[in-house]
């Protein structure tokens, strides 16, 4: 969806979250139009569910708001008094749809200072695994990713099976595109070998599809690095068609923020010229540089008359 598009959606879900909250708004003391107003709306809500302002942000940052917003529903109907297992799952399972029988055909009673505190073990271990569930998927989506290196191009610098961490922050975090998917996984669920994401990946119908019509602008936040020459980077395979690796299908076409990750070391920035003479790269003109560990390797074949001396092995290698 374009801006224009982004916009109305937006309205509309202000508009759906209005008519199935203004009693309940009332109810706590607060004035129907304040249900109304986008961003201040939510302010309020966090007043009356007793939870931090800073919630608020959450809710607008791309992923993190879907494991927010049945958070939201279940403390809301809690603020009121709805506290069973049943109205949980009832919030969750109806996506938060169940806020508007509550809203209109049940005489409830805002509880002002409710004890926020889980009750038992187990509400006390929910709550806590999703506060780590919510923190590792903002660390993940937007700061530090961890990967696993599965092929050899890079060996000398990094070996198959490796595992390093990635910043994404020193180049600017790329906002994820794909609104409904996984969190803390890329294309595909672990175990179920099946796609984390919804989205259409038809190259016949990827552009009609209604599905798609949800995914993000393509936006990144600001970083403190430019990349540089000879930087390791890791970035989305642009003709990436390759549904899941190691495993012949027909091409699919992918969501950018959801095609295949490659590591590869950077030789050349936007305006440079490159050139390839006797296997040795050249940059606007100049042979390139590489430390020691991101040299060429090359095959050589070495006969010789009777047995390698010491120093000729140490020569070698």
């Amino acid at each position: 969806m374009n801006g224009t598009q982004w916009i109305i959606f937006i309205l509309i879900i202000q508009l759906i979250h209005f008519l199935g909250t203004w009693k309940l708004y009332v109810k706590a003391g607060r004035k129907a139009w304040e249900a109304a107003i986008p961003v201040y709306n939510a302010i309020v809500l966090m007043q009356i569910i007793n939870r931090p302002k800073w919630w608020v942000i959450l809710l607008f940052i791309p992923i993190i708001n879907l494991l927010m917003f049945p958070v939201v529903w279940v403390e809301t109907l809690r603020s009121f008094g709805k506290n069973s297992l049943l109205d949980t799952w009832l919030a969750i399972l109806t996506l938060g749809l169940y806020i508007y029988y509550v809203n209109y055909f049940e005489e409830v009673n805002y509880i002002e200072n409710r004890d926020i505190h889980p009750k038992t073990a187990l509400g006390e271990w929910v709550s806590s695994i999703v506060f780590a569930i919510v923190a590792a998927t903002l660390v993940h989506t937007y700061l530090i990713q961890p990967f696993v290196i599965p092929t050899s191009s890079l060996e000398k610098t990094l070996l198959v099976g490796d595992f390093l961490f990635v910043s994404k922050f020193h180049y600017g975090a790329r906002v994820p595109m794909t609104t409904v998917a996984a969190p803390m996984v890329h294309d595909t669920l672990p175990i179920f070998k099946t796609r984390s994401y919804i989205a259409d990946v038809d190259p016949a119908t990827y552009r009609t599809s209604v599905w798609n019509k949800l995914q993000l602008p393509y936006m990144r936040l600001p970083g403190f690095k430019k990349i540089k020459r000879n930087d390791i980077v890791v970035f989305s395979w642009p003709a990436d068609t390759v549904y899941q690796f190691f495993k012949k299908q027909q091409g699919v076409r992918k969501p950018i923020d959801k095609k295949s990750n490659y590591v590869k070391r950077c030789v050349g920035v936007p305006g440079d010229s490159l050139s390839i003479k006797d296997g040795y790269v050249y940059i606007n003109g100049k042979k390139t540089v590489l430390p020691y560990r991101a040299k060429p390797q090359f095959l050589h074949t070495v006969t010789v008359e009777g047995q390698f001396s010491n120093d000729a092995i140490e020569l070698l290698g």
